[in-house]
């Protein structure tokens, strides 16, 4: 049957209907998401649980942000996933597959902090050209800005003899600076843990500075009272390694192994492959030193 020209604005208006509801439902699921759905994430103790979880879930909410390509929450909650993700269950077992999901994490951010004109348009610009744009982004972009560079420096981490990997350090170093900066707190004092990592897990040579990453360090552990596992982890997996100090590997990764995960509970995933990765630190000791 055909349409009377006059049907033309009722079904067009309904199209648009459909597309509002459409993109108001993936918002809603968003915000719910962003608001609840990471804390409760964080609660869980039971890795393979949370594994399969936070691997389901990402393909999801690519699916949603296909259907609502500027949402905000979605890109954010992206970010945080596949960087989390590849930290917690995939860095250990494949170098490769890790960085493939440490550079979605860290262009899932980008598209966040790409959104702010002036960001983006000092993003291609030199180092101060960076810097300038990053000191103009509202505070809300904070987590975006720590989330692209844990991605993105993770990355890098694991890419090492890569002179093109390299060349980004300072950009991404200038990235957690702005977090320490603008907020030393956010995520357990994550921009400590990060600039510790990134000093101590390089030879000087590389840019690499023990006194700068112990010092790193040991803000985070006065921010996070020493609660937050990973940064006695990261602490002796970079710095200790580096400066050949067994004894402080020992004891920081032993500490982790023994701790009860109900000391923080809204932090028990983090803190449980915290426990997996001292585990499988220790291992290697004799390896290593």
């Amino acid at each position: 049957m055909l349409l009377h020209p006059r049907h033309f604005p009722l079904l067009i208006t309904g199209l648009f209907l459909t597309g509002c509801v459409q993109q108001f439902t993936i918002r809603t699921v968003a915000g719910i998401v962003d608001e609840y759905g990471f804390a409760t994430l964080n609660e869980e103790s039971d890795l393979p649980i949370a594994e399969q979880a936070i691997g389901s879930n990402l393909k999801l909410m690519e699916i949603f942000l296909k259907g609502d390509p500027r949402n905000p929450d979605l890109t954010m909650l992206l970010s945080m996933g596949y960087t989390s993700y590849a930290l917690g269950f995939v860095e250990d077992e494949s170098t490769e597959r890790a960085r493939v999901l440490y550079l979605r994490g860290r262009d899932f951010g980008l598209r966040r902090l790409k959104e702010n004109s002036a960001f983006n348009a000092g993003f291609t610009g030199d180092l101060d050209a960076f810097r300038g744009a990053l000191e103009e982004l509202p505070h809300e972009y904070l987590p975006a800005v720590f989330w692209t560079a844990m991605g993105w420096g993770s990355y890098i981490n694991m890419t090492l003899t890569d002179p093109n990997a390299l060349a980004d350090i300072p950009r991404v170093e200038t990235m957690m600076e702005y977090v320490r900066d603008q907020d030393s707190t956010y995520y357990y004092g994550g921009a400590y843990l990060f600039l510790g990592s990134l000093y101590g897990s390089r030879a000087r040579i590389l840019g690499g500075d023990p006194e700068k990453a112990k010092w790193n360090f040991e803000r985070c552990l006065s921010v996070n009272k020493g609660d937050f596992y990973l940064t006695q982890v990261y602490y002796a997996q970079s710095y200790a390694v580096q400066t050949q100090n067994r004894q402080l590997f020992e004891e920081l990764l032993t500490k982790v192994e023994n701790a009860s995960l109900d000391v923080l509970p809204e932090a028990r995933l983090p803190n449980a492959i915290a426990q997996r990765k001292a585990k499988l630190l220790l291992a290697r000791i004799d390896e290593l030193f």
